[in-house]
């Protein structure tokens, strides 16, 4: 269509660009004194009944979201056998048209703010029960704000499906996505949840700080390939000036397993943010290198029921066994308001060894997350922060320098842990330890497995009544217990 041309009653400006399943174009709205955004179906696309539910799926999903960080729909129709739809017109650009101008990458300033606020629309359209599944930098669109600040608003929401829908919209074999940004279960054809579009927003922003796609290679199918077997790329590698912190990042939003992504678009912007100020950062490569060999070593040394004990009545979280206040940091919550949630009161027994937030480190060199009880997946199956349960168990991997990575069980009750629970197979000694912290009892084991690798674990707990609460199991590879008792136990922040 020519400037001048009326269609549908719209009368076009000029064409914006075109790609995807049709062509925009900025249009004068017939009756109110506006500009919009007109996209066409391309006309090689309108006898593709796939295609037409394609679009008309992009109008009726993207019609139910109003946020200031999604483009909004203003109407829909039908002109001589040619669909359409009016759109918000966003006088700027796109994240992608501003990366042919920074080839080596945005300043990190304004990528993490891209993704920021592009993680606020796309967290909305999942709180409405819609994944996008195409994201990416030409999706955000980008214009002058306040003060200076980008806008930032994601758009096309062509292929995107309400979350549990049945419909299939796409012939067998097709991914209906870019595949420079799509997560493994989308190649694999599997179900699909927000992690998903968490994934692409991290390969998003890895292209914004570096200029270049997550896995750059030759034909499609090495893409595909990288997506679903090598590990997260690291921006720092490809642009120095990228600071190191986001490597981690884009480690944990880009991990393989979706369980071990950010669980959010908010979590991972958060992230983003905290790595701009310079603050420690979560990622996953840890869990995902090591997760099987770590949870045979567990295995090995406990015993098959690991039931932390009888079903006790719930205290409140200001209170311990005999009226004794628990031992905590002024700094760390434990009635639940922190950033640990119903499991801040463990932090706060601990405040030497545990990080302050899930996503931070501690100064051991500690990351920790909630997780299940259950030995067969006690590694990588998170627990929420907002349901108090009996009991609690927080899983800490470590740079193995000597500890691997540790649990940290306590009774939400605060009653004593009973003695003998969960206790160590192939124990190799014992005694009790006196400390100006306290005292307590530690046992250690080790074993060794098929190929000669020795694997070994120190189990650690505590008689003052602000600890007594909970025991600490510490695992090490390829150290003895009499090892990890001589090299870590010492100096451990206990």
């Amino acid at each position: 269509m020519r400037a001048g041309e009326v269609f549908a009653g719209y009368r076009i400006d000029r064409k914006l660009g075109a790609g995807g399943m049709g062509s925009v174009f900025l249009a004068q709205h017939p009756r109110l004194p506006r500009q919009v955004a007109l996209k066409v179906l391309a006309e090689s696309a309108n006898s593709d009944d796939e295609f037409r539910a394609r679009f008309l799926r992009e109008a009726e999903l993207a019609a139910r979201l109003a946020h200031p960080n999604v483009v909004g729909i203003l109407d829909r129709g039908v002109f001589e056998d040619s669909l359409w739809i009016a759109m918000q017109f966003i006088d700027g650009s796109d994240a992608a048209q501003l990366l042919r101008t920074a080839p080596s990458g945005l300043p990190p300033e304004r990528a993490v703010h891209i993704v920021v606020e592009a993680a606020r629309g796309l967290d909305a359209a999942h709180a409405a029960g819609l994944l996008h599944r195409d994201v990416k930098p030409a999706n955000l669109l980008v214009a002058p704000g306040a003060e200076g600040r980008d806008r930032v608003l994601v758009t096309d929401f062509g292929i995107a499906r309400a979350m549990g829908e049945s419909t299939t919209l796409t012939a067998a074999g097709d991914v209906l996505a870019t595949i420079a940004y799509a997560a493994p279960e989308q190649l694999r054809g599997e179900t699909l949840d927000p992690r998903t579009d968490v994934y692409a927003l991290g390969a998003t922003l890895h292209q914004l700080l570096t200029g270049t796609t997550p896995f750059p290679r030759s034909t499609a199918a090495a893409v595909m390939h990288a997506h679903l077997t090598e590990p997260p790329p690291r921006p720092n590698e490809v642009n120095p000036a990228v600071p190191p912190r986001f490597d981690a990042v884009i480690a944990r939003a880009m991990a393989k397993h979706p369980e071990e992504r950010y669980r959010s678009c908010g979590d991972l912007a958060a992230a983003a943010a905290a790595a701009l100020r310079g603050e420690a950062v979560r990622g996953t490569s840890r869990f995902s290198g090591r997760r099987r060999r770590l949870v045979v070593a567990a295995a090995a040394f406990l015993v098959p029921a690991l039931a932390v004990g009888p079903i006790y009545g719930l205290r409140s979280p200001d209170s311990a066994p005999g009226g004794a206040a628990a031992p905590t940091d002024s700094a760390i919550a434990d009635d639940g308001s922190g950033p640990w949630g119903v499991a801040g009161f463990m932090v706060a027994a601990f405040p030497r060894l545990l990080p302050r937030s899930p996503l931070s480190s501690s100064a051991q060199g500690l990351w920790c997350e909630p997780t299940s009880e259950k030995p067969s997946d006690a590694l990588w199956n998170m627990a929420p922060l907002d349901v108090r349960t009996e009991n609690f168990r927080l899983t800490c991997i470590s740079d193995g320098d000597p500890v691997e990575f540790m649990w940290v069980d306590c009774l939400t009750s605060r009653l004593p842990m009973p003695e003998g629970n969960g206790r160590l197979l192939n124990k190799k000694g014992e005694q009790d330890w006196t400390r100006p912290s306290g005292t307590g009892h530690i046992s250690w084991s080790d074993t060794t497995d098929a190929f000669g690798r020795v694997d070994s674990s120190l189990r650690i707990t505590f008689d003052d009544p602000g600890r007594n609460f909970c025991k600490i199991t510490v695992f090490g590879l390829d150290l003895t217990g009499q090892q990890m008792l001589d090299t870590w136990w010492p100096n451990a922040p206990l």
